[in-house]
């Protein structure tokens, strides 16, 4: 660890999202509980001048409504030359894919091809994908994984409360789904799938749907997804968090330096996000740094955890750990649900966080009553070190900017094989 002085705090989350929001139509309308499916975000993201991505979800800025993390790549995607299932020359590019495939991510991570047989991993998201389980067929059978299907008994969806009622359809938050799901598969092909659809993108909703996925059995609960901090996140950590024994991952945000709730809550793994690039000649094969676009930085609400050393922020420090999330190395997801269906590129924290759910499947199950976001800082050289990159200017501090051991963007590192995710 590296003790620094308190560094400046990130301009207020409403102040940068509403920036990054130009020519977005967020369309957000409260009535009661019940809020109106958002319209996905038309702004581009942190990345470089070849891709230009959109978000999935529209941004909010109302506090306890959440957006999701996926940014889709709109144009550029040919540039993406390193899928592991090459395009056929002369078709249109949505009918194959380009973006990392299941053998990139394991060869990235060393991770085994085997394990998490039979775990659950959960994956948490607003609204209603009505294509999920065929879109999931698509993506498994292209890259030669097994079915997984409500007919095996690998896939099951409910609604929040766990029931066959599900939330109305919603195009962007599909294509959250369909991220989310991939990347579970990907990672962990032999894990059984529970997709739990929140009524909305409220955090009451989504914190329901937290619960109900723990109440059904699942060890791993993903969630990528988050909003602005506010006073109410306490209470909310005590109410859909707090789930002794069970992996919470959440994303930290495509917002760059800055802090979103519910990675800032003490009781989840904050999944911070890289730029992953295949090196051949280096004893690993592939170079990481930090992500321009994932969220860091010092929590206004949470309380520090007690295995978090940093001594930047005197609450909670986002993030704990990260895995690639940069548009520009993305990864291929097939969706059908809304516009362009077929096959499409996807980067933002919405990647690194079911990953990293997935990770912990493989690592096998938690030991009751344990806290598995305190895992990695008890093994820490079981995961890759990602020293260069920067999300922001925060006085160049480890808060946005990566360096040897812990920081902001990446927190402890990348996953080095499953070691780091045990306990």
């Amino acid at each position: 660890m590296r003790p620094i002085p308190a560094s400046p705090a990130a301009p207020p989350r409403s102040l940068r999202r509403a920036a990054l929001a130009l020519g977005a139509v967020a369309g957000l309308v409260v009535s009661g509980a019940a809020l109106a499916a958002p319209t996905a975000g038309a702004a581009t993201s942190p990345t470089s001048h070849r891709l230009t991505t959109a978000r999935s979800c529209a941004v909010s800025n109302r506090p306890d409504v959440m957006a999701c993390s996926a940014l889709k790549v709109t144009a550029g995607a040919e540039t993406l030359a390193h899928s592991t299932v090459p395009a056929a020359a002369g078709v249109n590019p949505a009918a194959t894919p380009s973006g990392y495939g299941p053998a990139d991510l394991h060869s990235a991570y060393a991770l085994p091809t085997t394990g998490g047989s039979g775990a659950t991993v959960a994956i948490v998201d607003a609204y209603d994908d009505p294509n999920a389980e065929s879109n999931l067929a698509t993506y498994r059978s292209t890259y030669g994984l097994s079915a997984c299907t409500t007919a095996n008994g690998c896939f099951k969806k409910v609604g929040q409360s766990g029931t066959s009622s599900l939330p109305a359809a919603n195009a962007g938050w599909a294509e959250e789904i369909s991220l989310d799901l991939d990347m579970a598969s990907a990672i962990c092909p032999q894990c059984h799938i529970l997709l739990v659809e929140a009524t909305s993108s409220s955090m009451a909703n989504l914190g329901k749907a937290v619960n109900t996925a723990v109440s059904l059995g699942a060890k791993y609960v993903s969630n990528s997804y988050g909003g602005s901090e506010s006073s109410s996140d306490t209470s909310y950590d005590s109410s859909y968090f707090n789930h002794p024994g069970v992996a919470i991952t959440v994303s930290s945000g495509d917002d760059s330096y800055g802090v979103e709730y519910p990675a800032a809550s003490r009781y989840v793994t904050a999944v911070g996000g890289t730029s992953l690039k295949k090196a051949s000649g280096t004893t690993r094969g592939w170079t990481e740094t930090a992500w321009t676009g994932a969220g860091s930085g010092c929590s206004r609400y949470d309380a520090k955890p007690t295995w978090q050393k940093d001594t930047g922020c005197t609450r909670r420090t986002v993030a704990d750990v990260s895995a690639v999330a940069d548009p520009n190395t993305g990864v291929a997801v097939y969706d059908t649900y809304g516009g362009d269906p077929g096959w499409e590129v996807f980067g933002g924290t919405s990647v690194s966080s079911p990953i990293i759910a997935a990770v912990y499947a493989l690592a096998g199950t938690p030991s009751a009553g344990s806290t598995p976001s305190s895992f990695p800082y008890a093994h820490t050289s079981a995961l890759f070190d990602i020293t260069s990159g920067s999300n922001g200017s925060c006085g160049g501090s480890y808060l946005c900017t990566a360096g040897p051991g812990y920081d902001g963007p990446t927190g402890l590192g990348t996953p080095n094989g499953t070691a780091a995710f045990k306990g």
